[in-house]
């Protein structure tokens, strides 16, 4: 742990982690096949506990979060696990549920922070409202200049909270934007016609997720946004036919520079796109018998927190070099999930 007037932040992505608890919210831990190909349930367990604690965060923002609905509450399970596995970050603090069996909650040490679910935005109907509305209502925004509105929603509606931290009030931000790829598509045209419409939702979302945060930079409120964008620059061709990533939206790479949020690996990548990028997962791609690596997960915080930030850091098991000398803990990433966490260190300012 950080000194007492220091602060971890993270974020991680854990692969079907709704996959190893039982309808209680009681662990399988069983020698069963977990949602990762290859790995059990058991193995699967016991990784995530070991990387969680050695990430040792005051807060983690967990991605994938087990199932909230009416017979699952993802929550409670997140706590009992978090007892299990002696975790300090204990207690668990979720948001609007969703259908997709991932959701998105919060564990925090509760001997450090205090945070409650805080959203923000005018409530909607099914007709929708502009400017911002609640994240888990509709979104109105003409998308293609055809002037007829589009209506949009969150499949996994963004984790909005209040804490109070030792190092003064912050406002959290946690998201998940849908992803990409064109499930169900028949031919290529086809491909091409649901990435063009997925994207144009992916970057709607971004531009939502813009409006809150530009008003909670006019409030002067310190804030940070977290999780996995599933974007980055460069990332697909079809940034170019709409001419920015949706990274770069939610960042305001085009404001002044007291209007932007600041993630180091985001910006190192959107300055040299032709190098090497940081990455943050890592997928196997079975059609080509190779693995593929891409930045989508961020930590990005407002003006004021900047000369709060101290580091940034990817646990990735080969990038890292402490990751990669440490055998149980290299193993254990990889086993836990197709994502990496990533960390932010905090301390007030000298």
């Amino acid at each position: 742990m950080l000194s007492d007037a220091g602060l971890r932040i993270a974020t991680y992505n854990i692969e079907w982690f709704d996959a190893l608890f039982d309808d209680a919210g009681h662990l399988h831990a069983d020698g069963e096949r977990s949602g990762r190909h290859g790995v059990t349930r058991a193995e699967q367990t016991a990784a995530v506990a070991h990387v969680l604690t050695r990430l040792d965060a005051d807060a983690i923002l967990v991605v994938e979060a087990p199932d909230i609905s009416g017979r699952r509450d993802g929550a409670a399970a997140l706590q009992r696990f978090a007892a299990q596995a002696g975790l300090r970050a204990n207690r668990a603090l979720r948001g609007f549920s969703n259908d997709t069996q991932q959701e998105l909650i919060l564990l925090h040490d509760p001997a450090r922070i205090t945070a409650h679910h805080d959203p923000k935005g005018a409530i909607t109907g099914p007709e929708g409202r502009t400017n911002a509305p609640r994240f888990d209502g509709v979104y109105r925004i003409d998308l293609d200049i055809d002037a007829t509105e589009d209506h949009v929603v969150f499949s996994k509606p963004p984790l909005e909270l209040a804490l109070d931290t030792p190092l003064g009030a912050m406002r959290m931000i946690g998201v998940h934007v849908k992803s990409k790829a064109p499930h169900g598509a028949r031919n290529d045209a086809d491909a091409m016609r649901l990435s063009i419409a997925n994207r144009r939702k992916q970057l709607a979302q971004c531009i939502w997720l813009r409006e809150r945060i530009e008003a909670h930079l006019d409030a002067g409120e310190a804030l940070i946004v977290l999780g996995d964008l599933n974007d980055g620059p460069g990332l697909d061709e079809y940034e170019k036919l709409f001419g920015r990533s949706g990274v770069e939206i939610v960042m305001g790479s085009d404001a002044p520079p007291e209007r932007q949020l600041y993630d180091p690996h985001a910006r190192r990548a959107l300055q040299s796109r032709m190098s090497a990028k940081p990455a943050t997962a890592r997928f196997y791609l079975s059609a080509e018998e190779q693995y593929l690596s891409a930045l989508l997960d961020y930590i990005m915080v407002s003006p004021g927190l900047r000369p709060l930030a101290r580091s940034w850091r990817i646990w990735h098991p080969f990038d890292d070099p402490e990751c990669w000398r440490d055998p149980d803990l290299r193993d254990a990433l990889l086993a836990a999930s197709d994502h990496f966490p990533v960390t932010l260190d905090m301390a007030p300012a000298a």
